[in-house]
């Protein structure tokens, strides 16, 4: 089975703006926070760019063609993977996000567990990463008061940064942050504190679901960025080629976050440019990513 080149679903978010204009020549108007690249969500679904496939959702395809196209693992499940980019040109709400358990009882969804990947950060960006107490009163308090800044762990970032999220952990994007986030199949989040923006706030699930013993986690190594549960992340740079040959038990996402080149498989051929994600199937059998340029390697072990 050729790969999938999916078009983009842009999604209009109140702290968002125009900076993903650099990467893309297909944006629609408005305040442009997030582009869902590759999803079976039905918050954002990814459709077809092109070939045999072209028009069809991934949902569709993924319950008519199986385990051709998502492996025998995977096979007659869920889709499990969302992979997005996030244009901060202003703060996130403080938020968190539930584990499975509590995500399939309350919500009928898979938990997020995600991780970020900095494609950009202009000077001074910052991330929120867990916090700097362990008091779920007196955090929930400062939530109410406005005064959460406090107990907030906030990390200076740069270009090519990495970090694991695990659901539980509290955390927030701040402004002029370009991100490649890699996540579970879901749309649930927490807000705990969203600067007197006016949106729904969620702050006694919020504390239902908040791990306040977790701590930030960085990238294991150069190559291997994470490895958990719900996804493992790999980072290749690739200074002329890279072949690899698909698995029948999975598929990969590959996603380009620095540089651009060429994808090749057996009768097919696509550009890759910056911040564009693509999925090898199964079945695609050997494939070749040509050029200069990063990729993130994404996939369920």
């Amino acid at each position: 089975m050729k790969p999938l080149v999916f078009n983009p679903v842009y999604v209009e978010r109140i702290w968002g703006g125009r900076d993903l204009e650099n990467y893309r020549n297909d944006m629609p108007e408005g305040v442009i926070g997030e582009s869902w690249d590759v999803s079976a969500h039905t918050a954002g679904m990814s459709v077809v760019k092109q070939g045999e496939y072209a028009g069809k959702t991934l949902l569709e395809l993924v319950e008519a063609l199986g385990a051709e196209l998502v492996g025998t693992k995977c096979a007659g499940k869920e889709f499990p993977l969302l992979v997005k980019l996030i244009n901060s040109c202003d703060s996130l709400s403080v938020q968190v996000h539930p584990g499975d358990e509590y995500a399939r009882r309350v919500e009928n969804q898979f938990g997020k567990t995600e991780c970020w990947y900095v494609m950009d950060a202009k000077e001074g960006a910052e991330l929120v990463i867990g916090t700097t107490t362990t008091d779920k009163d007196a955090f929930k308090a400062a939530a109410l008061e406005g005064t959460l800044d406090r107990f907030l762990n906030s990390i200076p970032v740069k270009k090519g940064d990495f970090f694991y999220i695990p659901s539980g952990l509290i955390h927030a994007i701040g402004p002029g942050v370009i991100i490649a986030e890699i996540q579970q199949s879901s749309d649930i989040t927490y807000r705990v504190y969203d600067y007197n923006r006016g949106r729904e706030m969620h702050l006694d699930k919020a504390m239902e679901v908040t791990d306040f013993t977790l701590l930030p986690e960085g990238a294991i190594n150069e190559t291997l960025l994470c490895e958990g549960e719900f996804f493992t992340v790999e980072k290749h740079v690739v200074e002329d080629s890279l072949k690899d040959t698909s698995n029948e038990e999975k598929f990969f996402i590959y996603t380009c976050v620095e540089g651009e080149g060429t994808l090749v498989a057996d009768d097919f051929e696509a550009e890759i440019k910056l911040g564009d994600s693509f999925l090898i199937p199964a079945t695609t059998g050997t494939y070749e990513i040509k050029g200069s340029l990063t990729v993130l390697k994404s996939f369920v072990a």
